[in-house]
């Protein structure tokens, strides 16, 4: 049997060892980087102000903003034809937009009111009320995570919004700020960075970034010109398949998230 002192020493070697290897675990994992691959690509409208888009029974529905011109649209992927649409009160700042059963939610910038819509109709339902800027929103069929510009999701509850938790994004350790648009798919939380083309995803149990994508060059520098920003993200769960566009993009991309 070995001394005490030798057992004692061997112990902490082996604490000292464990105690690496957990803090080395606890590190922050690198992001994978992707890119996206296009699949296709459709007419947008160039008037629409996109804020929130999801696809939903064959359809793309999409949130437009400004004061006195915000929208709720359904429309077709095929031919990006606006099939129905209904306009906001003037003084409503169209937002994010997430399905929970048979509603939709559409957020709005500084009212810090919700609208809510009977998803076959579009006809107004009600509404909720919740602190603060609302900007992306999105369901994982649990719980509500919503968007403000900084680098804070709030968790709210489907059903009335109420904040029930709060979730900090970071990169590598890092807070990132502006988050906008969400789109909850495949068990993440996909958000882009405004004023950028650089699409995150999130663990939403953590907050880290898992991924990166860089969505730039989807546009020609032609279709560029008078353009917005990069915003609207909608997951197609039959196909795998994401639809991006932005402000008063001319197209709307189907595509895939590939490593670079």
């Amino acid at each position: 049997m070995p001394h005490g002192n030798t057992l004692l020493a061997g112990f902490c070697g082996l604490l000292a060892v464990t105690c690496s290897s957990t803090a080395l675990s606890s590190q922050p994992a690198e992001p994978l980087q992707l890119e996206v691959k296009v699949l296709e690509s459709y007419r947008h409208d160039p008037e629409a102000y996109t804020q929130g888009l999801i696809w939903l029974n064959g359809h793309l529905y999409e949130s437009t903003g400004n004061y006195g011109r915000s929208t709720l649209r359904r429309v077709g992927l095929e031919t990006g034809e606006v099939v129905q649409t209904v306009s906001l009160p003037p003084e409503f700042f169209g937002e994010g937009l997430a399905a929970v059963e048979d509603s939709l939610i559409q957020l709005s910038w500084r009212e810090q009111t919700a609208l809510l819509w009977d998803i076959e109709s579009l006809e107004r339902t009600g509404e909720l009320s919740y602190l603060g800027e609302g900007w992306g929103l999105c369901y994982d069929g649990r719980k509500l995570y919503m968007s403000n510009g900084s680098d804070i999701l709030t968790v709210r509850d489907p059903q009335t919004l109420d904040e029930i938790g709060r979730l900090e994004v970071t990169l590598s350790g890092r807070p990132i700020a502006n988050l906008n648009e969400l789109e909850c798919a495949e068990g993440w939380i996909y958000a882009n960075v405004y004023q950028t083309e650089t699409l995150l995803r999130i663990d939403g149990e953590t907050g880290e970034v898992r991924a990166t994508i860089d969505a730039t060059g989807l546009l020609s520098s032609t279709e560029r010109r008078g353009v917005d920003v990069l915003n609207g993200i909608a997951y197609n769960e039959e196909t795998g398949s994401f639809y991006l566009t932005g402000k008063l993009w001319p197209k709307l991309f189907e595509v895939i998230f590939v490593e670079k």
